[in-house]
This record gives C-alpha cells, sequence and structure tokens, in this order.
C-alpha cells in the first residue's frame, strides 16, 4: 500500500532542493520528518511539507492501517519550466537571469516485515 504527494512550479532550484531530498531518501517517515524540520533551508520546509501531505494521503486512502510503520519508497525532484529574465549590463547589453523551479514528487509506503 503507497500514497503519493506531489507539489508542482516550486521557485527553488532543482539541485537546492535535490540536496535536501538526498538526506532523507529511503529512511522511515518519523525519522525523515524530525530530519526535514530540524534543517534550516527552504527545500527542507517545502519538503517537509510534500512529506506530510503524502503521509495525510495514506491514512485517508487506507484508514484501517493507518498506525502501520511507514517509509519513504521514493522520493524525486524533477525539472520544472525555466522563468528567463533580462538583466541589463554595461554598454546596451543584456544577460539572461534563468530562475528555476522544481516539481517535487513523494511516494510513501507501508514497511514490509520481513518472515524468518
Amino acid at each position: 500500500m503507497e500514497a503519493m504527494a506531489r507539489e508542482r512550479y516550486l521557485r527553488i532550484s532543482p539541485l537546492k532542493l535535490r540536496k535536501i531530498v538526498n538526506l532523507v531518501r529511503g529512511k522511515g517517515v518519523d525519522d525523515a520528518l524530525y530530519i526535514l524540520k530540524v534543517l534550516p533551508n527552504k527545500g527542507a520546509r517545502i519538503a517537509y511539507k510534500a512529506l506530510y501531505s503524502a503521509v495525510s494521503n495514506f491514512k485517508n486512502r487506507y484508514p484501517e492501517s493507518a498506525r502501520q510503520k511507514l517509509k519513504i519508497s521514493a522520493i524525486y525532484v524533477d525539472q520544472a519550466p525555466v522563468l528567463r529574465r533580462l538583466m541589463p549590463r554595461a554598454r546596451g547589453r543584456a544577460d539572461v537571469l534563468r530562475k528555476q523551479s522544481s516539481h517535487l514528487t513523494v511516494i510513501v509506503s507501508t514497511v514490509e516485515e520481513k518472515s524468518k
């Protein structure tokens, strides 16, 4: 059983968001929420909200198994459209500023018990 949350068109660079996401990939949901809560980065706040939303989606979708342990089965960041802005430079020239944005996808699933 799994549930997904997707945050789209986030105004943060995918590289900055991937640094945060790599810290919590494959961890349990409780550990990941704690890690994201104490990090001071903007990306940590965004990832925290997305992970919390995925857990809520799981609880709404499977109310009978909401007490089970959850883990992050997949979390990834994709490139979103880039906003291009012009910045005036000397001698009538202009440089292009690339304001990057991201899509964040979080999938949580139940922890499978290993039978001996």
